[in-house]
């Protein structure tokens, strides 16, 4: 058969998604279509090449050699296709997940990107942490977030790529008249025989619960049940002035009624923050978004671990000290 003349990019990034999927339900998914018609969108371009692109089974698909073939090419084909449209000021709007609404680095890292490419539109979501985040990533509903990768199941991390942004300190929340509450910073030797509230059964933020469950262990320092899932600041204020338990969090937590923030100490604990997005993800909007966790990341000295920091052992791991 001889080379078609011309390839509707339609039909390529129906090939590029199950390729990454290697899953014709998550793969319309992410593209918001039927599956009946991605099928068909990949048969046709399957013809219109003469090569068969993928291996179907009731249980699994897998790439042909031709289909491993085909993928770089795709690939920088919609790569140009998008960097043309942005060109233009066609690109769609970049999604970024910033986990909840006062999230200082995170933030901090979207408004210098804005900055850097003002012509590209550049837009905040709230997931409500990394877990939550990461399944709307690899559907294609989100294009970057923010969070301690280490701490995803290692079938997500499989599927993702991240660029490690900051340390953050960590620190614990008081009711105001908490024992504690009066120190500048608290030891956490001093925590012990207390119940701290990190996240447990909240299904967005596993990872938060495995952090604190590591920084825990050995202390004796209990973790907080499960509590009613609040949305928004309002309900989570609320649910925790009853609880009345501390609160696990990062030195930048903003600022709750009647309670008092205090960092930890002896050691400090640290809370990994990497920018995280699916693979093979193309937009111009997200180069900025690249340069600008670099450059704050060098200015404010973020990757740099003080000697009594602690991170579990995964987190070095993932990420390269940068002392």
């Amino acid at each position: 058969m001889p080379a078609p003349r011309d390839l509707d990019p339609r039909l390529l990034r129906a090939f590029v998604t199950v390729a990454e999927e290697l899953h014709f339900t998550r793969a319309a998914a992410r593209l918001y279509v039927a599956q009946q018609a991605l099928s068909r969108d990949v048969r046709r371009l399957e013809r219109e090449l003469g090569a068969e692109l993928f291996v179907r089974s009731t249980r699994q698909v897998t790439l042909t050699a031709d289909g491993e073939r085909l993928l770089p090419y795709a690939r920088r084909v919609l790569a140009a296709q998008d960097e043309l449209l942005g060109a233009f000021g066609q690109a769609r709007p970049l999604l970024v997940d910033l986990n909840y609404r006062n999230a200082v680095t995170a933030r901090r890292v979207l408004h210098r990107a804005r900055e850097l490419a003002p012509e590209h539109e550049l837009m905040a979501r709230y997931e409500s942490g990394l877990t939550g985040a990461a399944e709307e990533l690899v559907a294609g509903r989100l294009d970057a977030s923010f969070g301690r990768f280490a701490g995803l199941d290692p079938a997500l991390r499989g599927r993702l790529d991240h660029q490690p942004v900051r340390y953050e300190p960590m620190a614990v929340v008081l009711p105001e008249d908490h024992r504690l509450a009066s120190l500048p910073a608290v030891p956490l030797a001093a925590l012990a025989g207390e119940t701290v509230y990190a996240g447990a059964g909240n299904p967005r933020t596993p990872e938060w619960t495995d952090l604190a469950r590591s920084l825990f262990d050995g202390r004796g320092i209990g973790i907080a049940p499960p509590a009613p899932l609040a949305v928004g600041d309002e309900e989570f204020e609320r649910i925790m002035a009853k609880m009345r338990n501390p609160i696990l969090a990062v030195v930048d937590f903003p600022a709750m009624p009647r309670t008092v923030l205090r960092p930890l100490i002896d050691p400090v604990p640290l809370s990994p923050v990497s920018l995280v997005w699916r693979k093979g993800l193309v937009h111009p909007g997200f180069d900025a978004l690249r340069q600008a966790a670099r450059e704050l990341s060098a200015a404010e000295g973020w990757l740099r671990r003080p000697a009594e920091g602690w991170i579990p052992a995964i987190d070095r791991e993932l990420i390269p000290s940068h002392n």
